[in-house]
């Protein structure tokens, strides 16, 4: 048993794509509310970055509270780099997606790695613990709706969240100290890389908690096809777009995580990040899975064509997910 969720980055890059931004953001929400409509568990995680040329999306606020409005079932998961943002503003805008997403918001707070990110918002990447720990804090006191003191200042955060006690606390990062802080604060943990799960997992023990963490992406970012061949020759193009920009990203600000450099598709096939493959296939190795692994879709990689995109989605939740026990994370 596995878990499904989806990733938008919603990035334009000129490289890979002519169709406009607003009609990539057209097409991720209305493939969520088809999604939403068939009612399997479904997280949907809507991805942060900033300044980036092919517009990866800076807001997934935004993105997610659109989404809110067109579905009724899966959740919504909006990534959140802590050290760039005002935690009693992400407090207010967490509450408000909770209220009108009837419950089904969650946030995956991350530390970021961009140095260009943290000129541009005038942060410190020697802070990204600190304010980790101080977010964390924040988020829980103002979600109780009673005032508090914030940074010497007297707060107090309304609406409170739909959820209770709150909405679902993911905490990621790639090092053993996030794994760590994830454990001690968190409520779950979504690790750069699984290398660092087993000092999650163990700090969680220590500490008399319950760890709950994503553990294998069972099939890398998977895209399921009927014609594997002809398949991986379309997207891979996409693909290797993406995989190149975060390898670049992660390069240089030394962060291990499961992005390489490729220069070619088939050098990029045999690492195994994006898979194509057939339904059977994976209906095969779905006994296999424990309940925390995950089948990561990736609809819109790389600014990917919207026929393929749709096709590919539709296989999947037309042809495996009818037949794979799924659950949430």
């Amino acid at each position: 048993m596995a878990y499904v969720c989806l990733k938008y980055e919603c990035r334009a890059p000129a490289e890979t794509t002519s169709e406009s931004l607003a009609h990539i953001y057209d097409t991720a929400l209305a493939q969520i509310a088809w999604v939403d409509s068939l009612g399997f568990p479904v997280t949907v995680n809507f991805c942060e970055h900033h300044g980036s040329e092919d517009s990866y999306v800076p807001s997934p606020m935004l993105l997610a509270a659109a989404a809110a409005r067109v579905t009724r079932n899966v959740r919504l998961q909006v990534n959140a780099l802590v050290p760039f943002l005002d935690p009693l503003r992400l407090a207010e805008d967490l509450a408000v997606l909770d209220q009108l997403s009837h419950g089904r918001a969650e946030v995956l707070l991350l530390g970021g790695y961009l140095q260009s990110e943290f000129t541009m918002f005038g942060a410190d990447p020697a802070d990204r613990g600190r304010l980790m720990e101080e977010c964390v804090s924040t988020l829980k006191q103002a979600w109780t709706g009673e005032a508090f003191s914030f940074r010497g200042r007297p707060a107090r955060i309304r609406p409170v969240p739909l959820q209770k006690p709150h909405p679902t606390l993911v905490m990621g990062g790639s090092s053993p100290a996030a794994a760590k802080r994830a454990a001690r604060e968190g409520d779950a943990f979504v690790g750069g890389v699984t290398s660092l799960n087993p000092i999650y997992a163990e700090e969680c023990r220590r500490l008399g908690r319950t760890p709950r963490f994503q553990a294998e992406m069972a099939h890398g970012f998977l895209f399921v096809s009927d014609e594997p061949e002809s398949d991986w020759t379309r997207i891979a193009p996409y693909c290797l777009y993406e995989t190149n920009a975060y390898a670049r990203w992660h390069q240089s600000a030394s962060v291990d995580a499961i992005f390489s450099t490729a220069l070619d598709a088939d050098t990029l096939r045999a690492q195994g990040t994006y898979r194509v493959m057939r339904p059977e296939e994976v209906i095969a190795a779905a006994p296999a899975l424990a309940a925390n692994d995950a089948y990561i879709l990736h609809p819109l990689v790389g600014g990917m064509d919207t026929d393929t995109s749709w096709r590919l989605l539709r296989n999947f939740f037309g042809q495996v997910a009818p037949h794979v026990p799924l659950n949430t994370l």
